[in-house]
């Protein structure tokens, strides 16, 4: 049934004030037929709402449909008058749409409410408004559509309503994204609720709303976090899980309230976790992720229920440090809930309430009609809803003035011309703006360098639940090179693989921007191949002509026979040319140099210098604790200063000129870090420093397939009071002589000779590869595993102990004559002194008996091939020794502060897993680690990589005050001339020995620097491949 002609025409044409009593006539009959329900009350409802559509949405008060229809919805006797104001409801939605939305809107809740009526009509009628609603709405109505939807999921309601909610919910994830991202804030917690409620329908409901919100939080960073923090919601047993997960995260984003609100019920979950070690954690991501909210306002929220739990871990947790750490959290909550609070105090000057913002519309309308719209009273809720509308933009900040033009216009333009709406949505737009609406007013920034600028971004940087960089700025200039200089831990290698991942907010993609990231270590998975090999496996260099890559290498001093080795028989300084040959080929941008010079010798590093210096458009972001390298080669320093980085004009040298307090980066002695050595325990028979520990004599080494000698008959020795130097280029064979100092490898010919009872700690070369097999796991749990059972079991895994099955088998078959019987050997029991020598107690196969055991010198037994078992119980003996003054018992406790003692504080120690941890944080464990058990000799292969100028200043100082013989190879010669008075100089296979006034005063120096120079005229060469770009 339609709308009589007569009527019809009035409502379209009429005067709704004079034909009043017609209309009311025509309202009452609708209403009537609506309320008497089947197929005519059905069709009512379609007529209300052609009735609306032709005589405007405002007609919903003129001819009073607003209110009946309320009337009817919550007519509690009448189930046929609720079904048909529902249906009317839905009918106004679809073919009314969005000018509807102002009367629709309000009704929500009722809608929800009635999913749970008694009368299934009802409910279905209710369901079918609601999903009407949600279809046809306006994206900028959203917000007030979830206040209505989130209060539907409240504890007390009907579970019918709450599903229909968190449907409806899922869907506007779906068609309203940026409103329910906004509104994760209060839609969370309400959720998650849900995500426990008693009724399996709201469980699958809220589940899988909740996982299409959570995916809305804007955080790339904790996207591989996200599943895990909703299923702990449902399942706190997985909290530990995902609180560990979590604070393994490298966070470069700035971090808003969405990503907050999905977080924070792990994090209250993760506050009432019984385990000391995960509140802990807990308590430390709370306070630097609210450390990187921009803007503080965003962390009221949360605050309130955060900081009462953080506050009880504070005053009452069971373990003092975990106190120390939530006192600490719970002082930065405050500072920040301060900071929010002059925020907050800042937007309520300008705040803007409901009866000012109608006034404010209203005018808008009338100034840009020139007074000739009509806004009576009929039109009061149109205009309540274009002010609530403009308040949502005024709250979030947002002034853009299409999205103003998309929200206000559809519902303006019925209370005025189109045009006219446009130019009131425009205006109002400027006028809330110029209220001061913006918020504070960002940092003057200024850019003072010429050049094409290649980078300028802000963005906040974080990793293991530690903030690294909250809102700093990097501006980057094409033929600019940049050092990055801060303490270890501070952040800097971070920040170049985030850069290189494309992970820094703001940073121009790869398809913009060519960087390429030179690291220390190659990986694993391309170990087999040989050097041209590995440089055409890149994806992007594989289109080369094989000739170009050859060239590439030949210019960087590859000859044919290194090209052909395996990547894993380069040594590290041919392993670093060859990372770095690979970004020249790549002709990048912005070269990003992590420690570059790491194993590198003198004449490599002048090469390198070269090239950066004379290739005027790359340009390069540099991590390098070599300070020399660093002068010569940089234009700008980034120093991180309170999270923020602050660029300094110059070299390394005039950064400390500008900042003296920073000139541990330059000079070793101004270091204020400090580490601490154990002093060694006596050696018997060893009554002098002078008197040899450790020597090799007559020594050959030749790795298989090699063509030539490694080492050619080098002899050696070490005392306690030795400070040894090993010097020599690239791939002399440096490493291969410690390797073999330390039984890491075995020598052809020759002797290694070493005290019975002498401990020696060895930090390798890539000294990383102590702990691969450890990532996940804590610095103390590395330490405590590593020396479980009374020994340290890198010792037990070397050469001149392990013995492998077919050795034994071979030497056990020898035949000893005791007592005029035939014996053969089982096994080595015990050691005792015997002279200047020791001999050893002897077991027999098939003899049980004490009484048969036999005591053997040690000659003999070496002699005979059983050296690998002396040597095996040689090890465990020292093992037993006191280790000092004071046995240090293996305990956590004992650890933290033995970890002191090398710079590596609790936090890092015992709470943070080693993947986390920082090269230099990571070198400072190896080297605590090998010393734990208060050895007399320490060799270090390169420990000067990754480690910074304080904490390199802290090892030369450490190295000069212990008690214990030292070894180094190092091309760092401000430090080896700070702690070695030797030098091994490795020359083709062969060692030379002298002091180091000899070395640097005679040829080998010489030499060297006239190679030096030649590397630079071959680098300078105009037809060198490697200088194209």
């Amino acid at each position: 049934m339609g709308i009589e002609p007569d009527v019809a025409a009035m409502s379209l044409n009429g005067d709704a004030t004079s034909s009043f009593g017609d209309y009311r006539v025509v309202v009452a009959a609708l209403m009537d037929r609506l309320c008497f329900g089947g197929v005519d009350g059905a069709a009512a409802a379609t007529e209300i709402a052609q009735m609306v559509l032709g005589s405007g949405c405002t007609s919903m008060d003129t001819f009073g449909f607003a209110p009946l229809l309320r009337a009817a919805a919550e007519d509690s006797g009448s189930a046929t008058s609720r079904e048909g104001a529902l249906l009317a409801y839905k009918a106004l939605a679809e073919h009314v749409g969005r000018a509807a939305e102002p009367y629709l809107v309000p009704m929500l809740g009722l809608m929800m409410d009635r999913y749970s009526d008694k009368a299934k009509p009802v409910c279905k009628a209710a369901e079918a408004a609601a999903s009407m609603l949600i279809k046809e709405l306006n994206p900028a109505s959203a917000p007030l559509v979830l206040i209505a939807l989130i209060e539907a999921m409240a504890r007390e309601k009907a579970w019918q309503t709450k599903e229909g909610a968190l449907i409806l919910v899922g869907r506007l994830a779906v068609s309203c994204k940026s409103a329910v991202q906004a509104a994760l804030t209060s839609l969370v917690p309400v959720g998650s609720e849900c995500l426990v409620d008693a009724r399996d329908q709201v469980k699958k409901a809220s589940w899988a709303t909740l996982a299409a919100c959570f995916k809305l939080q804007g955080n790339r960073d904790i996207e591989p976090c996200v599943a895990s923090m909703l299923s702990c919601i449902a399942r706190p047993i997985e909290v530990v899980d995902a609180i560990t997960k979590l604070s393994g995260t490298t966070f470069v984003q700035a971090v808003e309230s969405p990503a907050l609100a999905i977080m924070v019920p792990l994090l209250i979950r993760g506050l009432r976790a019984k385990e000391t070690p995960i509140i802990r954690k807990t308590t430390i991501i709370i306070a630097n992720m609210s450390k990187l909210v921009n803007n503080p306002a965003d962390a009221t929220v949360f605050l309130p229920r955060l900081l009462p739990g953080v506050k009880i871990m504070a005053e009452d947790g069971a373990d003092p440090e975990l106190r120390q750490v939530a006192a600490m959290a719970h002082a930065t909550l405050l500072r920040i809930e301060q900071e929010a609070e002059e925020v907050v105090a800042h937007a309520l000057k300008a705040h803007l309430e409901l009866s000012v913002a109608v006034v404010m519309v209203q005018e808008a309308i009338m100034e840009a009609s020139n007074g000739t719209a009509t806004l009576g009273p009929e039109t009061n809720t149109v205009l309540e809803h274009v002010a609530r509308l403009a308040m949502i933009l005024v709250t979030s900040r947002d002034f853009n003035a299409q999205r103003w033009n998309q929200a206000l216009v559809p519902y303006m333009e019925v209370l005025a011309g189109y045009d006219e709406a446009e130019a009131a949505a425009a205006a109002l737009c400027e006028q809330c703006k110029a209220l001061g609406h913006t918020g504070l007013e960002n940092e003057d920034l200024q850019d003072d360098v010429e050049g094409q600028t290649l980078c300028n971004c802000e963005f906040s940087l974080a990793y293991g639940g530690k903030i690294l960089l909250n809102n700093a700025r990097l501006l980057l200039k094409r033929g600019r090179r940049y050092g990055l200089c801060g303490a270890n831990g501070a952040g800097k290698s971070t920040l170049m693989k985030a850069i290189s991942l494309n992970k820094v907010e703001g940073f121009p993609p790869p398809d913009k921007l060519r960087t390429v990231y030179v690291e220390h270590d190659i990986q694993g998975s391309v170990d087999e191949l040989d050097v041209v090999q590995y440089v055409m496996a890149d994806p992007l260099l594989k289109h080369l002509p094989k000739e170009e890559v050859i060239g590439a290498l030949s210019a960087v001093d590859f000859t044919e026979e290194l090209m052909s080795r395996q990547i894993t028989n380069l040594s590290g300084g041919w392993k670093m040319k060859l990372a770095l040959a690979r970004a020249m080929l790549l002709k990048a941008d912005i070269l990003l140099l992590d420690e570059p010079t790491n194993h590198m010798d003198t004449v490599n590093v002048a090469w390198l210098i070269n090239y950066l210096v004379t290739n005027t458009n790359i340009t390069s972001m540099i991590v390098s604790h070599d300070s020399t390298f660093l002068d010569a080669t940089t234009t700008d320093i980034y120093h991180y200063e309170n999270r923020r980085l602050r660029r300094y004009r110059g070299n390394l040298s005039e950064f400390v000129k500008a900042k003296p307090e920073a000139k541990s980066y330059y000079q070793l002695g101004a270091a204020t870090m400090k580490f601490t050595f154990p002093e060694p325990a006596p050696l018997d028979g060893v009554t002098s420093k002078q008197k040899s520990i450790l020597s090799m004599k007559k020594m050959n080494f030749t790795y298989p397939g090699a063509p030539r000698k490694a080492l050619n008959d080098v002899t050696c020795h070490v005392r306690l009071d030795s400070r040894v130097a090993v010097l020599g280029r690239n791939g002399a064979g440096k490493s291969t002589l410690i390797k073999l100092l330390t039984s890491e490898l075995k020598p052809q010919e020759g002797q290694v000779m070493r005290h019975p009872n002498l401990r020696v700690a060895y930090v390798a070369q890539h000294a990383f590869h102590h702990i691969e097999e450890s990532q996940d796991i804590t610095p103390a749990r590395y330490i405590l595993r590593r020396y479980s059972g009374g020994e340290d079991k890198e010792e037990s895994e070397k050469v001149h102990r392990k013995m492998e099955g077919e050795e034994w088998d071979k030497i056990k078959k020898q035949i000893w004559m005791i007592d005029n019987q035939p014996r053969q050997l089982d096994r080595v029991i015990a050691r005792r002194k015997k002279k200047r020598s020791y001999e050893y107690e002897v077991g027999w196969v098939g003899l049980s008996s004490l009484s048969f055991n036999r005591w053997i010198t040690r000659e003999e037994l070496v002699e005979r091939g059983f050296d690998k078992l002396v040597n095996e119980l040689d090890g465990k003996t020292a093992a037993q020794q006191k280790v000092g003054e004071v046995t240090r018992p293996l305990t956590m406790l004992a650890i933290e502060e033995f970890c002191r003692d090398f710079g590596l504080d609790p936090e890092f120690s015992m709470h943070s897993n080693i993947r986390g941890l920082s090269g230099g944080q990571k070198v400072k464990l190896v080297l605590a680690a090998a010393m734990w058990q208060n050895p007399h000799m320490l060799i270090m292969d390169e420990p000067t990589n990754y480690l910074d100028r304080e904490a390199l200043g802290a090892l030369s100082e450490a190295v000069n005050r212990w008690n214990g013989g030292v070894v180094i190879i190092s091309h760092h010669q401000e430090f080896i001339s700070a702690v070695c008075h030797e030098v091994w100089h490795v020359v083709d296979g062969m060692l030379k020995l002298s002091t180091m006034p000899e070395y640097l005063n005679d040829g080998h120096c010489v030499t060297e620097l006239a190679e030096m120079a030649a590397s630079d005229a071959k680098a300078n060469a105009p037809d060198a491949p490697m200088h194209k770009h």
